[in-house]
């Protein structure tokens, strides 16, 4: 199955969000906007003030004309910085929420996509979006944001301003505005592609960093060090050239911008002397334009230079909203079934329109029936299970428990445990508490007591309270395991299916762990996907499955003496025993 990467919304599409993001917010863009234009106002003030000073300078006006200039930079200088401060503020705390609707959105999306489309593009994409993407995006909204806001403001304040003072000296000003637009038009096309390229690249070395961390062991194993050190090396070497490109890009796209800043003052200087020298305007008027114009020069290079960041924040978030319109399945039905068995009807089942897996697969498990499910690798077991509990749907057939598909099931009507069981951090409690929040601790006790579980956990340092996972106490694997058994106990589901779910304990900790399983799945409709054969042995029936159909079907010892493919398989497990 080969890696395809989560979509990626168009810029249309992006656009159409962020303007409904904030259309739905109104009331504090509207604020947001007014604390921005009396900032921008308060920092263009200063300069007419001084063109007034200039005139009245130059008419023989006495020293007293600097007071009223004086006081009005002093209160532009109070009204400016309050109204930045604010402003500034407010679009992050604006940002900010967007951003966190964005994060938790992205988070409930991801959480409901169906299995085989996060199987098919990996975990790396998917982890790098709601990492390394809503990173880009917050240090853009915290950092970049306001300052851009300001400065476009600013910008076009200024130019309104320059126009107001004397429509030429406004035009010559705008000379400059073509060659900023012709400095974007070159560095945008060039810039966004490499920005997404970055991202991609970005993603693919965290698929390998990520597939090569969780298979350390089977990486050391094998002595494939050398190879995934080599594959991680070569997806940060395409990432690393590709930011080396994008600075290029940058550092050319700085030099077009001093050019549009030369051009667009000596156009003002210029025609403000032709206009000076024929009296059609003041030189106090001319030295305000002057100066507007030359104010803008931090604004308008921080306003071009920060397109680098916002194209990076740009691509991360077209990123985020390209997972925001993806099909979800959501697992909110309600109709109950009517009785405990399970069934696969003449289930055919294929990923990615490939050749498939299972093919015309039926199986019914009585009520209270433990049945295990052997084969070779890739005989189809963990998607026949797969199927069975939901996470998959089948291409033609059905998956029923009490009449009822199991799609359409409430939450608590079937669990799967399978062996990449997650200890969540946090008290081991709490972690119980995630199938039934409301357990009271005698519960939570009971349940771990019922999986063999409790002498252990009240070994632990403060109990059951003791924070394990992440930054706590690292549990065993058969540990782990067992916490997911005693989570099975305290949803009660009618139906369970363990897809190998003993087989990380290690032959030390198998024992424990299988009589763990078998008290978790008493008086339960059970489909284990049998890692050990002594599991299958405990089993009520057995059900062996090759190249995705099912060849044998009986009780172990039928199986045993029957002399078919469940004995070959229960020869070698007894002599590798």
């Amino acid at each position: 199955m080969t890696v395809q990467l989560l979509p990626v919304a168009t810029p249309r599409a992006t656009r159409a969000w962020l303007v409904a993001e904030l259309t739905a917010r109104k009331g504090s863009a509207a604020v947001t906007l007014v604390a921005g234009v009396l900032a921008a106002v308060a920092s263009i003030a200063p300069a007419y003030a001084l063109g007034l000073l200039v005139d009245r300078i130059s008419n023989g006006g006495d020293a007293g004309a600097v007071i009223p200039v004086a006081v009005t930079i002093v209160v532009s200088a109070i009204v400016g910085g309050v109204a930045t401060t604010f402003g500034g503020y407010l679009i992050s705390r604006l940002g900010s929420r967007i951003l966190a609707d964005l994060r938790e959105r992205t988070v409930a999306t991801a959480l409901h996509l169906p299995a085989r489309v996060l199987d098919r593009a990996g975990r790396g994409d998917l982890l790098s979006r709601v990492s390394a993407d809503i990173a880009a995006i917050d240090r853009a909204v915290s950092e970049v944001l306001p300052g851009m806001i300001s400065a476009l403001l600013l910008s076009v304040i200024s130019l309104v301003a320059m126009l107001g003072i004397d429509w030429r000296l406004g035009l010559a000003g705008a000379a400059a505005v073509p060659l900023y637009v012709l400095g974007l038009r070159w560095y945008l096309p060039r810039a966004a592609p490499s920005y997404a390229a970055e991202r991609v690249a970005i993603a693919e070395r965290s698929q390998l960093f990520v597939e090569s961390m969780q298979g350390l062991p089977t990486v050391h194993a094998y002595l494939q060090e050398d190879r995934h050190l080599d594959g991680i090396e070569g997806a940060s070497g395409r990432a690393r050239d590709i930011s080396i490109n994008v600075f290029s890009l940058y550092t050319r796209f700085v030099g077009r911008i001093n050019r549009a800043e030369l051009v667009g003052l000596g156009a003002v200087l210029v025609i403000g002397f032709m206009l000076v020298r024929h009296g059609s305007v003041s030189v106090g008027a001319v030295s305000a334009a002057a100066l507007l114009f030359h104010r803008l020069f931090n604004p308008i290079a921080m306003l071009m230079v920060t397109f680098d960041q916002a194209q990076d924040a740009g691509a991360s978030l077209a990123r985020l909203v390209g997972v925001l319109g993806m099909d979800v399945e959501r697992r909110d039905a309600t109709t109950a079934p009517a009785g405990r068995e399970l069934v696969l009807d003449d289930v055919t089942f294929g990923y990615d329109g490939a050749a498939p897996v299972l093919s015309g697969v039926s199986l019914r498990i009585a009520p209270g029936e433990v049945v295990a499910l052997v084969g070779s690798t890739g005989a189809g077991k963990t998607t026949a299970a797969s199927l069975a509990a939901g996470i998959l749907r089948p291409d033609e057939g059905y998956a029923l428990v009490g009449g009822v598909p199991v799609t359409d099931l409430p939450a608590a009507a079937i669990a799967i445990v399978s062996q990449e069981t997650h200890v969540f951090s946090g008290p081991l409690a709490e972690d119980l508490r995630l199938a039934r929040p409301g357990a009271s601790n005698d519960e939570v006790a009971t349940a771990l007591d019922r999986v063999g579980a409790l002498t252990w956990a009240r070994e632990l340092p403060d109990g059951l309270e003791t924070a394990v996972g992440e930054g706590g106490v690292q549990l065993t694997a058969a540990q782990a395991q067992q916490l997911a058994l005693a989570r099975v106990v305290l949803l009660d589901p009618p139906v369970v299916v363990l897809d190998e779910a003993t087989a990380e304990a290690g032959s030390a900790g198998a024992r424990e762990l299988e009589q763990a399983a078998t008290a978790a799945l008493a008086g339960r409709t059970a489909l284990v996907v049998a890692h050990r054969l002594t599991q299958a042995a405990t089993a009520d029936r057995v059900i062996v499955m090759e190249h995705g159909k099912i060849i044998e079907n009986g009780p172990h010892a039928d199986l045993v003496t029957g002399g078919g493919r469940y004995a070959e398989l229960w020869a070698a497990w007894s002599t590798r025993s």
